[in-house]
């Protein structure tokens, strides 16, 4: 059974956790529990509950009235608001709940609503991307399993090859050709498969070859198709005491391309890169590049 403190159910709910306090105490809204060591936490069932309390509360609904309601009147006036427009932290909170229960229904229902209504590059930026970020709490205090992992990034990543069937092959006159790929051992795909979708969107020519790609492989690969630029991400491969190295390896080999890179393995070698080298940190620096390149090629 999960345990989260008081400070993880902040972090996920979005609700201050001196709020939480007075909430606890005057309206009962959260059971705590504790461990054979008196530790307060908190289950699966209280962060429902408060992601619900929580959706409720921020479109406007006084917290003293949502204390009186029946747990299925709470579950109606939810069912209620989520089939109207949300917010973005609306969506994430009904995600969270959905991927704790392992309900594809939930999640599938509200990440579709969520890129009908704001659009699949909208609703990748501000809802998805924030959601795994949030998520990310709950993998460090072992508070999901690979199940959970698997559960949500397969369904996710469906949306997204979705997605990218739907566009157009039209490719910019004189458009870069970029080769996407995933180093031996990385599976880690979403941010790439975002990446391949934007590339397409703006016009670029692509080769997208995925997860698990052998480094002698990429280069035989790049060999072939000639490639502007190569297009990864390094979430837990190669180490960092081995990015270095395969970078120079890479380059060497394939000294006409130049490479586009993000993902935590690289953060620390960010101001120390080749200058064939593009790391970016986050989603908004990706994409501002990319704005830029696009706008040299049309010019």
């Amino acid at each position: 059974m999960a345990h989260y403190s008081i400070k993880e159910l902040e972090h996920l709910s979005g609700i201050k956790a001196h709020t939480l306090r007075i909430w606890e105490q005057r309206y009962q809204l959260l059971n705590p529990k504790r461990t054979q060591t008196n530790i307060r936490y908190y289950d699966d069932a209280d962060l429902k509950s408060l992601l619900n309390v929580a959706l409720l509360y921020q479109e406007g609904y006084k917290i003293s009235k949502i204390a009186q309601l029946p747990p299925e009147q709470v579950a109606h006036e939810v069912l209620k608001v989520t089939q109207a427009e949300l917010g973005k932290d609306q969506y994430m909170s009904q995600l969270i709940i959905a991927m704790v229960e392992l309900d594809e229904s939930l999640f599938e229902r509200v990440l579709s609503r969520a890129v009908l209504q704001l659009g699949f590059p909208v609703a990748v930026q501000q809802v998805v991307y924030p959601f795994l970020n949030k998520i990310g709490l709950l993998w460090q205090t072992n508070n999901i399993t690979p199940a959970h992992e698997h559960f949500m990034s397969q369904l996710i990543r469906q949306k997204m090859l979705v997605a990218i069937d739907a566009q157009q092959l039209q490719h910019a006159p004189g458009a870069p050709k970029i080769l996407l790929y995933l180093p031996e051992g990385e599976l880690h795909e979403l941010s790439l498969l975002y990446m391949h979708y934007q590339f397409r969107a703006f016009g670029f020519k692509t080769l997208y070859l995925g997860q698990h790609l052998p480094l002698s492989d990429l280069v035989k690969a790049a060999e072939q198709y000639q490639p502007d630029y190569l297009c990864s991400v390094f979430t837990t491969t190669p180490s960092r005491t081995e990015a270095e190295e395969y970078l120079s390896t890479l380059l060497e080999q394939l000294p006409a391309v130049e490479l586009l890179v993000s993902g935590f393995i690289l953060q620390p070698f960010q101001g120390q890169l080749p200058t064939r080298v593009h790391y970016f940190r986050e989603l908004i620096d990706y994409e501002n590049w990319l704005t830029a390149r696009a706008a040299a090629v049309t010019n």
